[in-house]
């Protein structure tokens, strides 16, 4: 009995010791549970490279055709305008005007902050980037969506305003050239000018080396595009909306290299695409029938300006402006005239 008494208490000693051990050397890690989003920080933003350049091609086609001006003086001018203003893929351009209003968005530092609230936990942010995957429109009830959207507006709709009214200009001096013996001269080599036309449009164009550097620098904060916002409001327009989508999946670090073929299926717009598709070929019927080169002109101010700046107005969701359309005379109905008032026919009888 007395061995069992001090075997017990061996026991209780060598128990003691090891709890004395254990809180010299620090007491055991326990398991806590995961902190809230805002103890964390999402990934950098980031936008990627090629959304830059293809946003940087668009300006540059925006910036040079806008340029246009309707004083031709002999038909190298017009035909040179003509292979400058065909010089757009429809799918390219409008991708380039959806990261063009990407990078608008990301002027907002308040929609840009209040994205990244949400991604600072792993999982929360993996559901915001499915829910805007699987529906873009799903960012208009973001915080500061609508402040942002005006961005965007401004940055498309601004740009496709100048062109449409400079395209009316130019328009309006395919009647006024009219007045110049040259004009009225058959464009030399008619099949030839149509053919590197429609070569132009399926050729991918290339922004400028500087431009795209300070788009890269905007699209991170670090620089600014001074846009002047425009009043937007849910629900927005179907590009307006992807540019949204594509600027918080940047806000969210989910835009760049690796997740590049994602975010190219978010931008696609069938409506907007349908338009530039049929502003093209318009403007190959338009090349094909022309022979003067005041006629040139008014494929060159009609279908490549003012139809082109007319997609965008659309895209950017603002009112599309007023074209009267002309309607031609059937000349199978007979004219019907109004007797003047006051006046009769008089009818006399043989009698």
């Amino acid at each position: 009995m007395t061995a069992k008494i001090r075997f017990a208490g061996l026991i209780a000693a060598m128990v003691g010791a090891a709890l004395l051990t254990a809180c010299a050397q620090g007491a055991p890690k326990v398991a806590t549970a995961a902190p809230p989003p805002s103890a964390g920080q999402p990934p950098a933003v980031s936008l990627a490279p090629k959304l830059v350049e293809q946003a940087s091609a668009y300006r540059y086609y925006m910036s040079h055709v806008a340029e246009i001006a309707p004083s031709f003086q002999n038909g190298a001018a017009i035909a040179k305008s003509i292979e400058v203003g065909a010089a757009y893929e429809p799918k390219q351009f409008l991708q380039g005007a959806i990261a063009y209003g990407a990078v608008a968005a990301l002027q907002d530092p308040a929609f840009v902050a209040g994205i990244r609230t949400f991604g600072a936990d792993p999982l929360q942010r993996r559901q915001l980037v499915f829910d805007i995957l699987k529906n873009p429109a799903y960012v208009a009830d973001l915080p500061s969506a609508a402040n942002a959207a005006s961005l965007v507006t401004a940055a498309l709709g601004g740009d496709a305003q100048r062109l449409y009214d400079n395209g009316k200009a130019v328009k309006q001096s395919a009647y006024d050239v009219q007045k110049q013996t040259w004009s009225k001269v058959e464009v030399v080599g008619r099949d030839q000018r149509l053919a590197r036309a429609k070569a132009l449009s399926a050729t991918t164009l290339t922004g400028e080396v500087e431009e795209t550097a300070r788009l890269q620098q905007a699209s991170v904060g670090a620089g600014a595009m001074s846009l002047s916002p425009m009043p937007a409001s849910a629900p927005y327009s179907p590009v307006v909306t992807r540019a949204l989508a594509v600027a918080a999946l940047a806000a969210l670090g989910e835009a760049g290299d690796a997740n590049l073929e994602t975010i190219l299926a978010v931008m696609v717009e069938p409506n907007v695409g349908f338009c530039m598709n049929l502003s093209k070929l318009n403007l190959y019927q338009c090349l094909a029938v022309s022979k003067p080169h005041y006629e040139d002109v008014f494929c060159l101010g009609q279908h490549i300006m003012m139809d082109t700046g007319r997609c965008l107005i659309k895209a950017a969701g603002l009112p599309e402006p007023y074209e009267p359309r002309f309607v031609p005379e059937d000349k199978s109905k007979p004219k019907v005239q109004l007797a003047k008032k006051g006046s009769s026919k008089k009818h006399s009888r043989k009698g």
